[in-house]
């Protein structure tokens, strides 16, 4: 790996960032084309998951691209889809050579698209820069691994770990710019997603607003019951913004019929011992569904069920500098643990200021995305 490889490596990185949350089922790919340290051509996936980053950059290049070398993110598609195999487009320009961040590990890929450009004389070159790779593409891997989307649990509250005073009171603990600065975190997730504690005690929108934005998650919220109420904010959005519910498979038919004539999408999965939800079921559900990436905001008790079910990949923290006391409510609710060596634990990726508040952000250690 050149000193030029990281570079156009690292921009086909921050281009697929565009269209992280919007391309689901498929990965947030980037591509770069360049001949001689000219950039020929730009492209990232595009909402929807198509058309494909490749295609886009070679669309830009056009007959330049000839001799070019293209720096992807993750290798290059294989299988005839809804579009033909990016790698078939990559030879079809008669680019010199590939540079790939990540090998996909979609069984109908997974090494066939290198093969492909290969065997065409194309020289391959990577995985390079695979780590910041596996981390640009850590939900589409989850999915495909794990049959699961990646979830990233956000907290926000007082210094001492309370997200409301004893009698509820919770808006706002952190201040405006730390509120938008979830906004735009919920913009590149595929899904927002609450307990059915928090859609009842708050009547969440689950929206993304503030930032100009078109595009909005889907809103998923977790109850066994569907004892929601049919007059909040999502039940009258349900319609023109998705609305999924993961509940119980004894919910009863006539809620359910109710909820489905409102608008929402229902996923019923199995409960577990305790009655409650089974979370590993309900993500896989999503994971089937196409989803990659799921914004967790809450309330305690799902926060908590996710944690001891080992479901969390990345926690994000918001801690403002107020204190609530022991009679606050709490971040997270009881985990029943006995011993430190049981608690869930994550490593510091970065911390820095947001307006009046401190923003942490975590991520499993050793993880094997």
């Amino acid at each position: 790996m050149t000193q030029d490889d990281a570079r156009w490596m690292r921009l086909a990185l921050s281009l697929g960032a565009r269209g992280a949350g919007r391309v689901w089922p498929n990965p947030a790919v980037g591509c770069v084309i360049v001949k001689q340290g000219r950039v020929l051509g730009r492209g990232w996936t595009q909402p929807g998951g198509r058309p494909h980053a490749e295609t886009e950059a070679l669309a830009q290049a056009g007959e330049a691209a000839h001799g070019a070398t293209a720096y992807v993110s993750l290798e290059p598609c294989a299988h005839h889809g809804q579009t033909p195999p990016c790698a078939d487009a990559l030879v079809r320009a008669s680019v010199a050579r590939v540079v790939i961040g990540l090998r996909d590990p979609d069984p109908r890929t997974d090494g066939s698209g290198m093969s492909r450009l290969r065997a065409a004389g194309i020289a391959v070159t990577g995985p390079i820069l695979e780590e910041d790779a596996r981390r640009a593409h850590r939900g589409f891997l989850s999915r495909v691994q794990r049959g699961r989307p990646s979830l990233t649990l956000k907290l926000a509250n007082s210094f001492d770990g309370r997200i409301a005073t004893a009698t509820g009171e919770s808006q706002w603990i952190t201040g405006p710019d730390a509120r938008r600065v979830v906004h735009a975190m919920r913009m590149r997730h595929d899904a927002v997603m609450v307990g059915a504690g928090t859609a009842r005690a708050d009547d969440p929108a689950l929206t993304v607003r503030g930032l100009g934005a078109r595009h909005q998650p889907v809103r998923v919220v977790v109850s066994r019951h569907l004892d929601l109420p049919r007059d909040g904010a999502l039940a009258r959005s349900a319609r023109e913004l998705p609305l999924w519910i993961l509940h119980g498979e004894g919910a009863e038919q006539g809620v359910q019929t109710a909820w489905q004539g409102l608008g929402a999408r229902l996923l019923a999965v199995p409960t577990g011992p305790g009655g409650q939800v089974d979370l590993v079921a309900a993500l896989q559900a999503l994971g089937r569904e196409g989803l990659t990436s799921v914004f967790c905001e809450g309330g305690g008790a799902l926060a908590a069920s996710l944690l001891s079910a080992d479901l969390v990949d990345d926690l994000v923290g918001f801690s403002a500098g107020l204190v609530i006391g022991a009679e606050g409510q709490p971040a997270i609710g009881a985990m029943g643990l006995a011993e430190l060596s049981e608690a869930p634990r994550f490593q510091l990726r970065s911390t820095r200021p947001v307006g009046a508040d401190i923003l942490h952000e975590w991520t499993r250690p050793a993880s094997s995305l």
